[in-house]
């Protein structure tokens, strides 16, 4: 480096790699912070009795001098015949059955519109893109009179059935799949005498992986706080999932006064309600990360 670019390089206002913090640095620390701060206060909240919540010396975003974390897990297992972990097991039957039904519907419809040439393809993938625009909420009701037809109402079968149409998996497995399928891979399969099937299974399951991971987190993700399609289709508290669940509970501590005494149960079932997501992005994030990082280079 000569002594002109060294001179250059002290400039004020000039930074340089690896030196100084830029003012991008600081605005994504205040938006780490910003979403993380809610986390953090249900963390802290759910090791606090319910004199501790609104009485506690901590403060909100502070633990309290009593830690009653085990004990407020002991409670919700306990409250009200273990309605808590019925719920729970509701949740992740739903997730499950609606989020792998879901993908397997996104991975096959995906492929099929890549690389398929079919009568009303282009019209079909329209009307696709229209679709994902369309609120999910705003079908509910539409759904809620279809089903009532047909006596599905208050079962399961109304909650997963609709969680298995995922039409932005659709389009993001369509847009993937060409991308990462060459057309020339599977003349080469066919011409080596694989039929169909085989090159679907056997050539293109592998190279799709990461998308099939990405859909099926999403999916899942999206069944489990899934909240106005099971509220609007369950009365039956013994279907309800998580988050209808806590919703009822929410009810009850505001409008009965004794209810207040379930606030910390509240809270903690809402903390250990997202628990199960943490563990599945943690675990699934390398499929994801690469996922996103093949599609953004193709």
């Amino acid at each position: 480096m000569t002594a002109i670019d060294e001179r250059t390089s002290r400039r004020p206002g000039r930074t340089r790699r690896g030196g100084k913090v830029l003012p991008g640095h600081i605005f994504l620390l205040v938006l780490v912070a910003y979403f993380f701060m809610p986390l953090w206060w249900l963390m802290v909240a759910s090791t606090k009795s319910t004199a501790g919540l609104f009485n506690g010396s901590g403060g909100p975003l502070w633990f309290d001098a009593n830690f009653n974390l085990w004990e407020n897990i002991a409670g919700l297992a306990s409250y009200n015949g273990g309605e808590y972990l019925r719920w729970m097991a509701n949740s992740a039957l739903y997730a499950l059955v609606g989020g792998v039904g879901a993908t397997i519907l996104a991975v096959l419809a995906g492929y099929g519109l890549a690389k398929y040439r079919f009568r009303g393809r282009d019209l079909s993938f329209a009307i696709l893109l229209g679709s994902v625009m369309i609120p999910s909420t705003a079908l509910v009701i539409p759904t809620f009179v279809l089903l009532s037809q047909v006596g599905m109402v208050n079962t399961i079968w109304a909650v997963i059935l609709p969680s298995l149409l995922n039409p932005f998996g659709v389009y993001l497995m369509r847009v993937y799949t060409q991308s990462a399928v060459p057309d020339e891979l599977l003349d080469a399969a066919r011409v080596d005498g694989s039929g169909e099937y085989r090159t679907f299974f056997q050539v293109c399951l592998p190279l799709l992986r990461p998308a099939i991971v990405t859909v099926l987190l999403l999916s899942v993700v999206s069944t489990w706080n899934n909240y106005f399609l099971p509220l609007a289709m369950l009365n039956d508290s013994r279907l309800f999932p998580i988050t209808v669940g806590l919703g009822v509970w929410q009810g009850q501590a505001i409008q009965n006064s004794g209810g207040q005494q379930i606030w910390n149960l509240m809270i903690t079932g809402a903390f250990l309600s997202i628990i199960p997501l943490i563990i599945a992005f943690l675990s699934l994030q390398k499929y994801w990360r690469g996922g996103l990082a093949i599609g953004s280079l193709k």
